[in-house]
């Protein structure tokens, strides 16, 4: 198993954010795409080589990321209330 550089990670991350803000979804950050490699695509299996997590950021789409970020979203508002919400009802 080959050890990936972190910096050639980082950089390969910001490469396709960079494309997907500038193409698809202006909003998205980097912390919307560390969640997403981490916790759903590399969730069972961590990439094997550096081309292979190349492969997978560079196959990240807008779709998959929101996908998994209102999933997110929904799992964890199961813990709050309807009384943390009330200031986004004000209308």
């Amino acid at each position: 198993m080959e050890t990936i550089n972190i910096k050639q990670l980082q950089l390969a991350i910001y490469l396709r954010l960079g494309q997907l803000k500038r193409e698809q979804l202006a909003t998205l950050t980097y912390q919307n795409m560390i969640d997403t490699l981490f916790d759903n695509v590399w969730k069972d299996k961590y990439p094997e080589s550096l081309s292979d997590a190349v492969a997978d950021i560079m196959n990240l789409n807008v779709d998959k990321i929101v996908a998994y970020l209102s999933n997110k979203a929904i799992i964890e508002s199961k813990d709050h209330h309807l009384d943390e919400y009330s200031d986004l009802m004000k209308g």
